[in-house]
């Protein structure tokens, strides 16, 4: 998986991370940061770092509920109309 950066290259993205790992990273780097003490450099970087942990993270949770409507729409009877005027979360 590659990602592009501000300029318009590509840069290689993290590697396919599941959501657990993703998000036990991602707060290692708040914490991180939180605590201090980094010069501006490494604190951009693991900036950086956490925007990219972040999206990994956002699209396993968006993959999920893509898969959660798909399951609610196979259950719902049809006719109902409620599909599309009631979201599960």
């Amino acid at each position: 998986m590659t990602a592009t950066n501000d300029t318009g290259g590509s840069t290689p993205a993290e590697p396919e991370l599941g959501y657990e790992e993703a998000r036990e990273q991602l707060n290692a780097v708040v914490r991180q940061l939180e605590s201090g003490g980094l010069t501006l450099k490494d604190s951009l970087a693991l900036w950086e770092r956490g925007e990219r942990l972040a999206r990994v993270c956002e699209e396993w949770l968006e993959g999920a509920r893509a898969k959660l409507a798909v399951a609610l729409a196979e259950k719902e009877p049809e006719g109902s109309g409620t599909a599309d005027t009631e979201a599960p979360f």
